[in-house]
């Protein structure tokens, strides 16, 4: 027998002692490994921004998941990135409030919506400057954020240029009018009445040299009795001009009342009969 190996015998021993090793747990280079942190802590998108955005804009410790009752629908390719339009709705009940945010645009929120007295349910248009997902993020009463969202693809562009109005000059003469109208049915079910309405406003994001900031920020729909129905914060992606439509369970009493601001202290204020 050749002296340098070990035998059957001391074979077994040290197989033996090995395993039992294992089981007190003195060998813990041969457990198993566990399993490493989701970096993109559940994302469908896998987008690498979602984590600082999510503790961003809904708090770092929000209790936050990904829903499909939350709806967002857009365009499978901006065909003009600087008027993107983008439907959110949700059968979700107790909404207070929904976030609209871009992964991939340099400014990332989009707006804020309170619904109030309306239906958790917006339309509007924005910029994107290139392909992303668009995100809501829906805060029901008990604090839980439910996230929906779409990916829309683009050629780009759409945050770091002017707008036509910006270009020929015409928004001075336009500035902070609105048109608006009230139906007496919606697209959303359960309404009973849309309000669509239009804001003449540049909306400039500051990216463009020369041109700082200048956007609306701030809109309040309320009925006949000045009662707020819905509240509304806007920011730079916004489109130019902005379109908005709004949905109400029943028509607001004696029509609506539209009013709000720009950041440069311009009052914006209008009356829409009923339908």
């Amino acid at each position: 027998m050749n002296p340098s190996r070990p035998n059957l015998e001391d074979r077994r021993r040290w197989l033996r002692r090995l395993a039992g090793l294992g089981a007190t747990g003195a060998l813990p280079l041969l457990a198993p490994a566990l399993a490493a942190p989701d970096p993109f802590e559940g994302d469908p998108f896998k987008s690498h921004p979602w984590p600082d955005m999510r503790r961003e804009f809904l708090g770092k410790d929000a209790r936050v998941q990904f829903d499909d009752r939350v709806k967002v629908s857009g365009p499978k390719f901006a065909e003009d990135p600087m008027n993107v339009p983008i439907s959110v709705r949700t059968d979700l009940r107790d909404v207070e409030q929904i976030t609209v945010v871009v992964d991939r645009n340099p400014i990332r929120k989009v707006l804020d919506y309170w619904p109030l007295q309306a239906l958790p349910a917006i339309s509007f248009r924005f910029k994107l400057e290139q392909a992303s997902p668009v995100r809501a993020a829906v805060r029901t009463k008990d604090g839980v954020w439910h996230v929906g969202g779409t990916w829309v693809d683009s050629s780009g562009g759409g945050c770091t240029v002017s707008g036509v109005t910006r270009n020929d000059g015409s928004w001075v003469r336009t500035l902070g009018q609105v048109h608006a109208r009230m139906f007496a049915s919606s697209p959303v079910g359960d309404a009973a009445a849309r309000l669509r309405l239009q804001v003449m406003h540049p909306m400039d994001t500051g990216l463009v040299g020369g041109i700082p900031a200048f956007y609306v920020n701030r809109l309040s729909v309320r009925d006949g009795d000045d009662r707020e129905l819905a509240r509304l914060a806007t920011f730079e992606p916004v489109s130019e001009n902005p379109v908005f439509s709004f949905d109400f369970p029943v028509p607001p009493k004696g029509g609506v009342r539209v009013v709000g601001s720009d950041n440069g202290g311009n009052r914006i204020q209008s009356r829409v009969p009923s339908p």
